[in-house]
């Protein structure tokens, strides 16, 4: 049996283990931010319920995600619909970030279509072309002191109020998106008030952080893949530019298995809840290379592709 023949068994999708997902998703959510803003005077139950909010808002874009793949639920309508209502939770507009997410699927490891990519990566030949300003703000991208707060809090709270691909893909739905945004905020201040809108505003963030860590660690490591047609291998490109990280099962459970991110790229109509399994039930033969926590922190430091080394290399010294 070949991968792909072994992958298509954990296709399958459940409405029952889809509907336990979304809706338990759910309740976490919504029990978690009303622990953290109900005793914000006490920060032993603010903290944690805050942490589990930021880790349940996490959760719902990675099935925002599945929905977007229409690997969630059994039938495409319902995907559909799922995807849309989380919108306003997940500040990412369904239609447009669905299309966008496939074009990241056509193109990932094609160094001539890096533009698809959540994170920007310089080779080391456009790297020793580049003037000195152009290297001060890579540097700065680069920074994970710098790539991870704000780019949480401009991705999720400004760039995705009008995300690229917008006109191409749906100005309407957008605006709907946006409006739905607002209502949600209004309500969640005439409930909880200012000290409540702070609250959700901070773990929201904390959230965005841990997703922009986790977008960060899917392509970048030292031994990814890059590389430019005609010698692309899509299949490499899939299983060898994508990480597995390897945190645990809690982890793993904790943000809905987007860990297994070559997996998920080799095979994207796997649900989210069948790719733990699919992933450590595999033949020996088979397996794939698994990230630990601390390789993933040194991943950290590497910020050129080396076209002829073939990997991700720190800055010259």
């Amino acid at each position: 049996m070949d991968l792909r023949a072994y992958t298509r068994q954990y296709t399958k999708k459940d409405n029952r283990l889809a509907a336990l997902n979304y809706f338990g998703t759910f309740v976490v959510y919504f029990t978690s931010l009303y622990l953290a803003i109900t005793y914000s005077n006490l920060w032993f139950v603010m903290w944690p319920a805050g942490i589990v909010f930021a880790f349940s808002a996490v959760r719902l874009y990675v099935l925002q995600h599945d929905t977007g793949h229409h690997s969630l639920f059994e039938t495409r309508a319902q995907n559909e619909l799922a995807g849309h209502v989380l919108s306003p939770f997940t500040f990412a507009p369904f239609e447009v970030m669905k299309q966008n997410h496939n074009l990241h699927h056509a193109n990932v490891g094609n160094l001539e279509h890096r533009e698809t990519g959540e994170i920007h990566t310089m080779t080391v030949e456009e790297w020793n072309r580049a003037g000195l300003l152009e290297r001060v703000l890579y540097r700065l991208y680069r920074n994970p002191f710098v790539l991870v707060p704000l780019g949480a809090a401009f991705t999720y709270f400004v760039r995705y109020r009008w995300p690229k691909n917008t006109v191409e893909f749906g100005v309407f739905p957008v605006l709907l998106h946006n409006i739905a945004i607002i209502a949600l905020l209004y309500g969640l201040y005439l409930l909880a008030g200012t000290e409540g809108l702070w609250i959700w505003l901070g773990f929201s963030f904390l959230g965005g952080m841990i997703g922009v860590f986790l977008v960060y660690l899917q392509h970048n490591f030292e031994d990814t893949y890059w590389d430019r047609r005609p010698d692309l291998d899509p299949r490499d490109a899939a299983l060898q530019g994508s990480s597995c990280l390897d945190f645990g099962w809690f982890f793993d459970f904790a943000v809905a298995n987007i860990t297994l991110h070559d997996i998920h790229h080799y095979n994207a109509r796997i649900p989210c809840y069948r790719l733990r399994q699919c992933h450590h039930n595999m033949p020996e033969h088979m397996a794939l290379r698994r990230i630990k926590f601390r390789e993933a922190i040194r991943a950290l430091g590497l910020k050129l592709w080396d076209e002829k080394q073939k990997r991700l290399v720190p800055f010259p010294s």
